[in-house]
Parts: C-alpha cells; structure tokens; sequence
C-alpha cells in the first residue's frame, strides 16, 4: 500500500491511497485545473481513481469534488451529512463506525471525529493482500476514546499537527477564530497530536507523516524537531501546502 498527497493544508487538501488493484482519493480541496496539474507531479492520471471518500464540506476539502467525479465518473463516498452540505446528489452513503470494501483489495474502516462539520469522518484503511493498515487523521477538535481504538497498531499514520499552542495565541488571528481552531470541534495541536502517538499501540507504526500544519499558527521546524525526539524507530516525513509529498510505502 501507498500513499501520496497533492497538497495539505487550509488551502487545499487531496491525498491518495493505492494499493494492487485499487486507487483511492481522500477529498479534493483545489480547483479541476490545478487537481489536474498536481496530479501530474504524481504521475496518476484521474481515470485511475476508482473513488472518491470525502471527510467533510469545508472548502479546503470538499470544494473540487462535484466538478471532479462529475468529469471523469468517479463514484463519490461520503456521509449523508456531508453530502448534504456539499449538495451532493449521487453518493455512496458511509456511517461513522463501519467498514466498506473498496475495490478488489482494499477496505476502510470510517471512523467519526469531532470537527465543525455536518458529520466529518476520518479513514484507517487495509490491504487485504498483506494486512497493512494506514490511518488517516485531520481536521479533529480532541481525541476521544473510540479513535485511540481505531488508530491502534498502524504501520502508516498521517496524522494532524495544525497549530502550535504559543504561536496560535500570540499570533494575527481575531480571538473568535482562535477559539474556533484551539476548541473541542476544532484542530488537533502538536501537543494533542503527540499525546495521540502516546496512547495508541506504535510498535508496528514504520511511517508517520504531519499534515495539515497551519502556515501562519506553526512550522515545519517545530513539527520536525518534535517529532525527532520522540521516536527513534521512524523518519517523520511533513506534507506541504505547496507540493503535498510523492508516494510513500506503507
């Protein structure tokens, strides 16, 4: 299994899961004419991707979605929340809690996370073939107990690291939307992020990737350096808003 992202952060998201016989995208935040473009860094072409799972409506990831599956024919799979939102009108309906088969060789299981949105989800996924399993985890206020369960005994993680809790507070924002990032339906800080990785079972995690890190309440440097003391089994890779990261191995 592999995964790959065409950009991460509050200006656009789209990651990609691929496994044998199965190609997966996460959300489309970005325009049909720059998802195009940035899909030809990967060197996918949209008529590989067999489906569309979308986590929520908020416009960094759901805003590309309609004009994409409508295009090429992509089946699109979400909640009825979220649809709804996004005025979807042909979708898969998914519920928090369940698994779904996706492909010849590939389930999710969809997991409910506390975010701002109509009924936001995140994904763990695994390769029949092998057993692999990645987790997907962004855009979450807090960690409650059900998503410690599900992200137990990953070998691949992309997981959140929006803001840093001093650079949030001293920084531009207007309170109310610091309050809305910082809060129970918000973002996952770096501090919470870590606490996740010290709850859940690592001992088979060989990937961690930091997503959806702010540009203006974080940076790279602080993720990087976090992250470099508390393991010593894995490399940290960081997903950019610009370029995203090519295919990594799960």
């Amino acid at each position: 299994m592999m995964l790959a992202s065409l950009g991460s952060g509050s200006k656009g998201n789209a990651t990609l899961v691929r496994s044998e016989k199965t190609c997966i995208l996460i959300d489309c935040g970005y325009s049909l004419l720059q998802f195009e473009k940035r899909l030809l860094n990967l060197a996918v072409s949209a008529q590989e991707i067999n489906a569309v799972l979308v986590t929520h409506e908020h416009s960094d990831h759901g805003s590309g979605i309609a004009k994409l599956a409508r295009k090429y024919a992509i089946p699109v799979w979400t909640t009825v929340g979220t649809a709804c939102a996004l005025a979807l009108e042909d979708y898969q309906m998914i519920s928090g809690g369940q698994e779904y088969l996706l492909g010849e060789d590939l389930k999710v299981q969809v997991v409910t996370v506390p975010h701002d949105a109509a009924e936001p989800v995140q994904f763990v996924f695994t390769q029949l073939t092998s057993g692999r399993r990645l987790g997907v985890l962004t855009d979450s206020g807090h960690i409650t107990p059900h998503m410690i369960q599900a992200y137990n005994g990953l070998h691949g993680l992309l997981l959140e690291f929006n803001y840093d809790e001093n650079m949030l507070q001293n920084g531009p924002y207007p309170p109310s939307l610091k309050r809305r990032i910082s809060g129970q339906l918000g973002h996952l800080s770096n501090s919470q992020s870590v606490d996740l990785l010290q709850q859940i079972d690592t001992s088979e995690l060989e990937c961690l990737i930091a997503a959806h890190i702010s540009e203006k309440n974080n940076s790279a440097a602080i993720v990087d350096e976090l992250l470099q003391h508390k393991s010593e089994r894995y490399v940290p890779v960081l997903a950019s808003q610009q370029q995203g990261f090519e295919w990594i191995q799960v």
